[in-house]
């Protein structure tokens, strides 16, 4: 009530002089008395008890934004002095009420899956930084404080799992807050496969640099919206070498939400990082992958044998199974020939599936050549110097059925900053039934085994090899350059 005298108050008294509110004023203060049933107060005194209260004067009531600000704090003050505290706990109590959960995977989205705002978490729009990944972070401007949450723990339907924003203040009922910074990687194909997992990994990691080396509480992983609770062998260990322990969180502390105090989330993989950061991710994880097996490579690159001549490492890095040699004892003979050819040159054979974590990371730091089919194992180039050379062999079929894909380890030396010295596709096998149904004949193809050409492979690796050993005459001269370069490379 009060507050409404007062704005019709300050109304009146923004009036011309001669309008009809100012002149029924005017008769007020001349003194006309009350009728029959009326209050006993004039309207004036009222209003100056009023204004005496909110200490205002007859000046402030021209100005329309000290006049209102004055009644709103008036109002609030009133709230304070009585049910404040009531007040707020209704506004929290329906606060939580508001907080809605989505499906963690929008299917309307299926077919853009891995685009815009992708079909996960849809609703939200990612944060683009210059050079960098796009991703999402809670709580930000963007999410307006909130954090996020998750609820569910399916690993079979993502549509199942659901998000919600909330603020910290008003967090759903049962919420459980884990503290700390988490990392939350979706991807649409999975965190095993070696060549998958780093691209996964890639941009967070990238994320860390960029934010003074931080280290994650916890992961949370996604495939398609679906929970898992593990990543691979090999792609936990690079983890731990560069963040320290790796925590998988498995909301196992029953069905409710949990929201996170920090979160970033990726989940376009590579995304739009830029070829000079993926670089710099792979630097920083090859230095601290050798820290981590207690590997020190200073004076790798200026290697030379008892005559004199520079060390040129070479490795056929073997599969078991699909996409393995057909005749790896043929392979390898072409191979030493041409290796015993050039003084210096050092071949190791090597069975990929035998090798623990650092068993690889010590094998390609101490390689500058690696051949070998094509597979998972081929990720392992990220631990051999900058510069070094792939080589790269396939079944039949995979050159027509195989689509971009195949090219997953061009993609790898790229940034990792090694050289692709292109690939050979076999050209001889069985055919396959049905030539026009391209999926079908991948599928058909895709774990068929390589076979070899003895005078393409001599050709090849004598060429390779020696680029190789000429490179590292001339690497010789900046090396000390290079070992700077390394040393920064583990700042992180």
């Amino acid at each position: 009530m009060r507050e409404a005298r007062l704005r019709w108050f300050g109304h009146v008294m923004r009036r011309g002089i001669d309008a009809p509110v100012q002149r029924c004023e005017r008769l007020a203060r001349d003194g006309f008395k009350r009728g029959r049933g009326k209050p006993k107060k004039y309207w004036r005194e009222v209003i100056r008890h009023d204004m005496e209260q909110l200490q205002l004067t007859g000046d402030m009531t021209l100005d329309r934004k000290l006049w209102r600000r004055r009644r709103r704090s008036q109002r609030w003050g009133l709230l304070s002095q009585e049910n404040y505290s009531s007040v707020i706990e209704t506004m929290t109590e329906e606060l939580k009420k508001s907080v809605t959960f989505l499906p963690l995977v929008d299917l309307r989205f299926r077919d853009t899956a891995t685009t815009g705002h992708t079909w996960f978490i849809s609703s939200l729009n990612d944060t683009l930084e210059e050079n960098e990944a796009e991703h999402l972070y809670f709580p930000s401007k963007a999410s307006d404080g909130r954090l996020l949450c998750f609820k569910g723990r399916d690993n079979r339907d993502g549509t199942k799992n659901s998000y919600a924003l909330a603020w910290r203040g008003s967090l759903p009922d049962s919420a459980i807050l884990l503290e700390g910074l988490t990392f939350v990687s979706d991807t649409y194909y999975n965190h095993d496969n070696l060549w998958h997992g780093i691209c996964a990994m890639t941009p967070l990691v990238g994320w860390s640099m960029k934010n003074e080396c931080l280290k994650p509480a916890r992961w949370v992983l996604f495939h398609w919206g679906e929970l898992r609770l593990r990543m691979g062998s090999w792609l936990q260990q690079l983890m731990q070498a560069n963040f320290g322990e790796v925590k998988v969180e498995g909301f196992d502390r029953g069905d409710v939400p949990y929201c996170f105090e920090k979160a970033v989330v990726m989940r376009h993989d590579l995304g739009q990082m830029t070829q000079e950061n993926k670089l710099k991710v792979s630097d920083l994880l090859r230095c601290k992958a050798r820290s981590y097996c207690g590997l020190n490579p200073s004076g790798k690159g200026t290697e030379i044998n008892e005559r004199g001549f520079p060390i040129t490492r070479l490795t056929l890095l073997m599969r078991s199974g699909s996409r393995s040699f057909k005749n790896g004892t043929a392979v390898t003979d072409i191979f030493a020939k041409e290796c015993v050819r050039v003084e210096g040159c050092i071949l190791q054979v090597v069975q990929s599936e035998d090798l623990s974590f650092c068993d690889q990371v010590k094998l390609l730091t101490n390689t500058d050549i690696v051949a070998s089919p094509h597979g998972a194992q081929l990720t392992n180039m990220l631990f051999m110097d900058r510069g070094s050379s792939v080589m790269e062999f396939f079944p039949k079929g995979w050159l027509d059925n195989a689509g971009p894909g195949q090219y997953a380890h061009h993609w790898m030396a790229d940034q990792s900053g090694m050289k692709h010295q292109g690939a050979w596709w076999d050209p001889i096998g069985v055919e396959c039934p049905s030539p026009q149904d391209h999926l079908h004949c991948f599928l058909f193809h895709k774990d068929g085994m390589v076979g070899h050409n003895e005078t393409y492979f001599a050709e090849w690796a004598g060429r390779v090899i020696d680029q190789v050993r000429l490179s590292k005459v001339e690497r010789a001269s900046v090396d000390q350059e290079k070992q700077q370069h390394d040393s920064k490379a583990c700042a992180c």
